[in-house]
């Protein structure tokens, strides 16, 4: 898959939403589509596979922040059913965008690191 190491942090990497190998090489060309490969280093991107991964991550994480926060805000507060509307209508999109990128972005970067392939019942 790839033979060079990574030289930078795997949480860094996905931070600044950088190549996993040499961390200066955007990884992204849009909001949530990859780059064929490295501008930097050359390395071919090729080998992601996060699957539904950062989906099922995000679901997870914006559930609990989204209730969590919209049931806090009834109780606290009880402001009317249009400021829900606006706080979490607007919010939620945001959130997933910035969450799913995040997410994404790490697991790549763990991906390259651990140097994981899919799986062989026998070399090839």
């Amino acid at each position: 898959m790839n033979d060079a190491a990574p030289s930078v942090p795997a949480l860094k990497a996905a931070l600044q939403a950088r190549c996993p190998r040499c961390g200066e090489g955007a990884l992204f060309s849009g909001p949530l589509a990859l780059r064929e490969r490295c501008s930097t280093c050359g390395l071919d991107y090729k080998f992601i596979d996060t699957g539904d991964g950062p989906a099922i991550f995000a679901i997870m994480i914006l559930g609990f922040l989204v209730l969590g926060g919209a049931l806090i805000l009834e109780f606290k507060v009880g402001p009317p059913l249009w400021v829900h509307l606006l706080l979490w209508g607007v919010g939620t999109p945001l959130l997933a965008l910035g969450l799913l990128r995040f997410l994404k972005a790490l697991l790549i970067a763990l991906q390259f690191k651990h140097k994981a392939e899919e799986g062989r019942l026998a070399k090839d």
